[in-house]
C-alpha cells in the first residue's frame, strides 16, 4: 500500500451530512478502508497488530501472590452520626465517591449514590455530585451512614469463596496493580434498581487484610461484554483514572449492525443528552447549547459484510459518553443487532440462529500501566456473537482497519 494511501483520516478530505458524520473515502475509489494498514512509524496510537494466537493478555510481570488472610481483630465500629471531615493532601483531585470509598471501606456504592442524589452530603456547604473532585482543605459534610462493616481475615464464606471463583474465571490479565475482567454479557457492572448481582458487589470477595477492595476504573453496559479494568491498588485506581480523564486509553468496540455503512469508514461527532421517561431513559442526539448535552466522537470502520444486510463494523470512541456507541450507529441509522433501547428499524427481521441479543463486545483496551509500560488486552467473542460471526462466515482473525484512526 502506497505511503498516501496510509495517511490519517483526519487528513482526508471530509464533507459533512445533516447527520453529523464525516466521511471518508480511499481516493483511489477502491472501496477499501482508508485508515491505513499496520501503524509502523515510531509512536505509532496501537502497537502494532499481532496474529490472533498471540494476542493474549500476557502478565507484564509475574501475578502477585495470594495474600494470606490473617486473622486479625475487628475495626472499631465505623461512626453512624453526623460529622465534618477534612480532604487532605493525600486525597487532593480524589472524586467525591473514591473518598468515601477510601474513608469508609463498608460504604456500598448504592449508599454512597443515594447520599449524593439526596444532597446528603455537601462539600463546603454546598452540594455535590459523586463525580465532584475534591481540594485539599475542603470541608465535607458527611451524614449518618449505614455501614458493612469488612470482613478482616478468617475464612470466607462459601458464597465468597464461590463468587471469587467466578471472578477468576473471567480474569484476562492480572499482576499486583491491575486487573482485566471479560465481563458476560448480563452481568451489571454496579447495583441499581432490583439488582441482585453485580461486578462492584462481586468485588467485596476480594478485599484484602486493610480492608480494601479493588476499584472499578470505567463501566460497560450491563449487556455488553468484553475488557472490564479494574484497579487493586489506590495507586493504581488514580494513575488509570487519569490516563481515561486525558484520553490516554484507547479502546476497540467490535459490533454487527444492521445494513452496510458508507463510505466504509467515518467520524460520527454529535452532542448526546439523556432524555429520560416513566419506563426507561435513552441518550438522544442534541443540539450544542441543549441542556445536559455532550460533545461525542466516534470512529467506525467496517471490517467485512454479510450480503448486504448485516456489517461487522469496528469501533473507536474518542469521548466515553454513556450508550455512545448504541446512540451513534442508530443515529447513522446502522442500529447495532440486538439493541433494545436504539434498534428501531421496522419490519427488520434478523437471518435464522442470530440470537436477539445485543452485539457489542469491549474487545480491545490500551492503557499506560501506572508503573510503566501498557497493558494491552484483548477479550474473545462471547458465545452469542461468536455463534453470528460462525453462521455469517465471518473471519474473526481479519485485520482490524480501526486501530490506526485518529485520537480526536
Amino acid at each position: 500500500m502506497s505511503r498516501r494511501a496510509r495517511k490519517p483520516l483526519a487528513k482526508k478530505s471530509e464533507r459533512g451530512n445533516k447527520r453529523g458524520v464525516k466521511r471518508s473515502t480511499d481516493k483511489r475509489g477502491s472501496g477499501k478502508p482508508s485508515f491505513g494498514g499496520p501503524d509502523k512509524r515510531p509512536g505509532g496510537k496501537f502497537p502494532p497488530r499481532r496474529p490472533a494466537a498471540e494476542f493474549s493478555a500476557k502478565p507484564m510481570r509475574e501475578p502477585r501472590p495470594e495474600p494470606v488472610r490473617e486473622e486479625k481483630a475487628a475495626p472499631p465500629p465505623l461512626p453512624t452520626k453526623v460529622q465534618t471531615v477534612v480532604v487532605t493532601a493525600d486525597e487532593n483531585n480524589m472524586r467525591v465517591d473514591r473518598f468515601l470509598e477510601h474513608r469508609f471501606p463498608g460504604l456500598s456504592f448504592s449508599h454512597i449514590q443515594r447520599i449524593v442524589r439526596k444532597g446528603e452530603l455537601r462539600i463546603n456547604g454546598k452540594r455535590a455530585d459523586s463525580k465532584d473532585r475534591l481540594e485539599e482543605g475542603q470541608s465535607v459534610r458527611i451524614p449518618p451512614l449505614k455501614l458493612d462493616t469488612p470482613k478482616v481475615g478468617g475464612e470466607l464464606s462459601e458464597a465468597a469463596t464461590k463468587t471469587l471463583e467466578d471472578l477468576r474465571k473471567m480474569i484476562l490479565f492480572e499482576d499486583a496493580d491491575v486487573m482485566v475482567l471479560n465481563k458476560p454479557a448480563g452481568l451489571a457492572v454496579q447495583g441499581g434498581s432490583g439488582m441482585t448481582k453485580h461486578v462492584d458487589q462481586m468485588l467485596e470477595a476480594m478485599r484484602d487484610a486493610k480492608g480494601q477492595k479493588p476499584r472499578l476504573v470505567h463501566r460497560l453496559d450491563r449487556e455488553t461484554s468484553g475488557c472490564l479494568l479494574i484497579a487493586k491498588t489506590r495507586f493504581a485506581a488514580s494513575a488509570l483514572t487519569g490516563s481515561f480523564r486525558h484520553r490516554s486509553a484507547r479502546k476497540i468496540y467490535w459490533a454487527l449492525v444492521a445494513g452496510v455503512p458508507k463510505p466504509k469508514q467515518g467520524r460520527i461527532s454529535t452532542y448526546l443528552a439523556k432524555e429520560e421517561s416513566e419506563e426507561d431513559s435513552i441518550m438522544r442526539v442534541a443540539a450544542h447549547g441543549d441542556e445536559g448535552a455532550a460533545h461525542a466522537v466516534t470512529y467506525y470502520a467496517v471490517v467485512e459484510a454479510s450480503a448486504q444486510k448485516l456489517a461487522w463494523v469496528s469501533l473507536k470512541p474518542v469521548t466515553g459518553r454513556t450508550h455512545q456507541l448504541r446512540a451513534h450507529m442508530a443515529h447513522i441509522d446502522h442500529a447495532i443487532v440486538g439493541d433494545p433501547k436504539y434498534f428501531n428499524k421496522e419490519n427488520w427481521e434478523l437471518p435464522g440462529g442470530i440470537q436477539k441479543r445485543l452485539h457489542l463486545l469491549a474487545r480491545r483496551i490500551v492503557i499506560p500501566h501506572p508503573r510503566g509500560g501498557f497493558i494491552d488486552v484483548t477479550a474473545p467473542l462471547p458465545p452469542h456473537m461468536l455463534q453470528s460471526w460462525n453462521l455469517l462466515g465471518l473471519e474473526a482473525d481479519r485485520f482490524d482497519p480501526i486501530e490506526n484512526a485518529p485520537e480526536e
